[in-house]
């Protein structure tokens, strides 16, 4: 008898237990939240089409808006990069491909804003065409495309060029070209 109370004493402790409340899981603690991403200011109202930027400002005044030392537009800057693709060209963080790298002290035209945002709008050979010589070299297999077309905006162009600078792994006091007595002769 007493084995059949014993018995019958086991078979009732799970039911006896499911009825208790149970204490729920322990969870581990939520991750820490990093600040969220700021999002880049928005275009100026006066945004147009590059081309049309490069034709209604005189040679040597075109200036970028932008710093390559804000997170939040160089970040939307490499998005337009790959989006539009430059990587195909200039590789993923403009080490360079078929054309040159971005990132080394060689600006094959000059680095000054002006030159770069009317090379990229243009093209290479409308560029030539216009006046501008080689003053670099780099391995070339193919001329720079114009993309004032293709690209929307003068505003996502200048987001882009802050991105290229942002990557800029040359010389400091190359960043934007190399002076004129550090240039060598064109071939």
């Amino acid at each position: 008898m007493r084995a059949l109370l014993g018995c019958i004493f086991l078979l009732a402790l799970p039911a006896l237990s499911a009825d208790e409340p149970k204490a729920p899981p322990a969870q581990p603690p939520p991750p820490p939240q990093s600040p969220p991403a700021q999002p880049p200011p928005p275009a100026p109202a006066d945004t147009m089409k590059s081309a049309d930027r490069v034709e209604a400002t005189p040679k040597g005044q075109l200036k970028n808006p932008y710093t390559d030392d804000d997170a939040a537009i160089v970040e939307a800057g490499h998005k337009l990069y790959m989006r539009y693709g430059c990587n195909g060209c200039h590789g993923g963080n403009g080490g360079g491909g078929i054309c040159p790298p971005l990132i080394n002290d060689a600006w094959v035209y000059g680095g000054d804003d002006d030159t770069l945002f009317r090379l990229v709008t243009l093209g290479s050979d409308v560029l030539q065409s216009k006046g501008y010589t080689r003053i670099a070299q780099e391995s070339v297999i193919a001329p720079m495309p114009p993309m004032g077309l293709i690209v929307a905006t003068d505003d996502e162009l200048w987001r882009i060029l802050a991105f290229i600078r942002s990557n800029f792994h040359g010389a400091p006091e190359n960043k934007f070209g190399q002076r004129p007595e550090a240039m060598p002769a064109n071939p």
